[in-house]
């Protein structure tokens, strides 16, 4: 089972977009395992602590590089991504030469009551995660609307159609990071 490490750009304890991430991974069940790293005790980003980098960033690389892909889970704020979720791509950038996010199969969804979806900041993140060397699966793009009992309180996806949806994203995810996952343990034993 692959492990990957979900990035959700709310703080929030009743964000939508964790409901939406926790909904994502009771569909992963079995194929993927989904952790949540902490992106609310980083700092905000200074190059300056790199001297002493402090415990919470050295966690998040950690999380990152122990993890087989990542999955971006952003709300839209003012047409464009969340500071803590910028805040946590900044970190996992750094030091010059250690970027995390390179050659990570990955994701961009992300879910808000408006009828686009998060769209704007998708599109948005899609362009920096991509900069960073993530390799980023094009299709299919989840614009996810919240609607009022949508997903339940044990993030069941009650309505039939959408659940169908999800459930080919997540198998469209699994096979992409596999075969991502292969083909860099192929290089590998080429070299």
């Amino acid at each position: 089972m692959h492990k990957v490490a979900v990035f959700v750009g709310s703080l929030r304890a009743d964000s939508i977009n964790l409901k939406f991430a926790r909904a994502l991974e009771k569909l992963a069940a079995g194929k993927l395992e989904f952790i949540y790293p902490d992106l609310g005790s980083l700092p905000l980003y200074n190059d300056d602590l790199w001297a002493s980098p402090p415990a919470s960033v050295l966690r998040l690389k950690d999380d990152i590089a122990a993890a087989d892909a990542v999955l971006f889970v952003t709300p839209e704020y003012n047409r464009t991504i969340p500071s803590v979720l910028s805040n946590a791509i900044f970190w996992g950038s750094r030091p010059w030469g250690r970027n995390s996010w390179a050659d990570k199969p990955g994701s961009v969804v992300g879910t808000s009551p408006g009828g686009i979806g998060t769209a704007v900041a998708q599109s948005h993140l899609r362009s920096v995660v991509t900069n960073l060397e993530v390799i980023l699966m094009g299709q299919p793009e989840v614009y996810f609307q919240t609607k009022p009992g949508l997903i339940d309180d044990d993030f069941t996806v009650t309505d039939p159609d959408t659940r169908a949806f999800l459930e080919g994203y997540i198998t469209r995810l699994t096979n992409w990071i596999q075969r991502h996952t292969q083909d860099a343990v192929s290089s590998v034993a080429a070299e």
